[in-house]
């Protein structure tokens, strides 16, 4: 017993970026979507939690690696190696859709505070909105890092809660493993909010950013000048196991979302959620206080992850773009204009809150947006991860590229068909 407790504690060590990226993805954007997927059909979405895990760790595995060995985000690579007006129209793209989202995250987060807590909504999102400030802008690295993972944790109030009420489990393992469809529009459109959503392009950026940030804390002094040492195997081996425990961990819940809402309100026939606040509270009557009580944790632990890393990648972003300073592990003063987008990032996102933006809509838009461009730039990772001037010899498998080929394919089949349905 004592063995196992000290190689889970080994392991939790190790985890680091691809952690913290896969509970990223889980945030309340996505859980509004699966939310809707679960309730609109029920279990006929489950099966896309175990199709899409690999597809997200090959992207992912590849954004990392190239963030670990060259040294520079994926920003910093295009901007490199791609032509200006390109690198232009996606960090444009990225950071609006970015900001959209910490609005509307911020305000499934508000509505879910309220419920537990008799506090104003608006009063409550600019609470949040300076706490998660102070913390991102003024904490250490290493604080902010830990405080990360251990937000990862409160994602576990899904399989709570799911666990909690009753389960037809032969019907959920039938359609987890046997693919489902419905020919009709509003299937599609959510399958593509879905895939968005779940493929994310801006945790593409974060976690090749955050492999660039931990290779400095591990070798560089604070203060320092220091010339970064090539990735070794072992990093990269690390970086493997990392991201495949990150993405697993972030399907696992993706899962239990699907679930939960299937066997709560598609069951009792709720099938059209407006809110994610309508969501908890049609989960009270029917699944009890502890549920309801899990899923509103969930929705505010993973918006204190998900908007740092919505803000920081915004910033990461720009700040490799224009050639500024950049990284969590500087002070304010030595890195205020990355600091200043991540404010401004969040300061325009309170703006949905505060003027009563439909939240559900600009979550569910915003997944949507995401998997219009999740094409582009996972040619562009593609590229880089098999481009020997960026990763060295660190280039791709043939495992590796035939999945992001794949997910290539799929992605743009998505966003073509967007345009029919919308």
């Amino acid at each position: 017993m004592f063995d196992f407790a000290k190689k889970l504690q080994k392991i939790w060590h190790r985890l680091g970026p691809g952690l913290i990226t896969g509970a990223a993805d889980d945030e309340p954007s996505a859980i509004a979507t699966y939310s809707i997927a679960g309730a609109k059909f029920g279990y006929r979405f489950l099966w896309i939690a175990l199709f899409s895990l690999p597809f997200m760790i090959a992207i992912q595995e590849m954004s990392g690696r190239i963030g670990r060995v060259s040294n520079r985000g994926l920003a910093g690579n295009m901007k490199k190696f791609y032509p200006r007006w390109l690198m232009f129209l996606i960090a444009a793209l990225i950071v609006g859709a970015n900001t959209i989202n910490i609005g509307a995250d911020m305000s499934g987060m508000s509505q879910a505070l309220a419920m537990i807590a008799p506090f104003p909504e608006k009063i409550t999102a600019i609470i949040m909105t300076v706490i998660i400030l102070l913390i991102t802008v003024f904490l250490p690295y290493k604080k902010i890092f830990a405080i990360f993972k251990w937000l990862a944790l409160t994602l576990f109030a899904y399989i709570f809660a799911t666990f909690s009420i009753h389960q037809n489990w032969s019907e959920i393992l039938r359609h987890t493993f046997v693919p489902n469809f419905i020919l009709n529009r509003d299937f599609f459109l959510i399958l593509t909010a879905f895939m968005g959503t779940t493929l994310s392009p801006y945790l593409y950026f974060w976690q090749a950013n955050q492999e660039v940030e931990e290779k400095t804390i591990e070798q560089c002094k604070p203060g320092k000048i220091c010339r970064l040492r090539p990735a070794t195997e072992e990093d990269l081996h690390s970086l493997k196991l990392d991201t495949r425990i990150g993405m697993t961990f972030s399907n696992i819940i993706t899962f239990f979302i699907i679930a939960l809402a299937a066997s709560t309100l598609f069951r009792a026939g709720l099938h059209n959620i407006e809110t994610l606040k309508d969501a908890a509270e049609a989960l009270k009557p029917l699944a009890g206080e502890y549920s309801y009580l899990l899923f509103t944790i969930g929705i505010i632990g993973s918006g204190f992850l998900a908007i740092p890393v919505l803000a920081g990648s915004a910033a990461y972003v720009v700040a490799e773009v224009f050639g500024w300073s950049e990284g969590l592990n500087k002070s304010f003063t030595k890195a205020k204009e990355f600091y200043g987008v991540i404010i401004a990032s969040a300061v325009i996102g309170l703006l949905i809150p505060l003027l009563g933006f439909h939240p559900i809509k600009a979550l569910f838009y915003t997944s949507i947006l995401y998997g219009i461009i999740a094409p582009v730039l996972i040619l562009m990772v593609m590229h880089m991860a098999n481009n020997k001037k960026v990763v060295g010899e660190h280039i791709n498998s043939r495992t590796v590229n035939i999945l992001g080929y794949m997910t290539f394919c799929i992605m743009t089949f998505f966003a073509v068909l967007i345009f029919f349905i919308l």
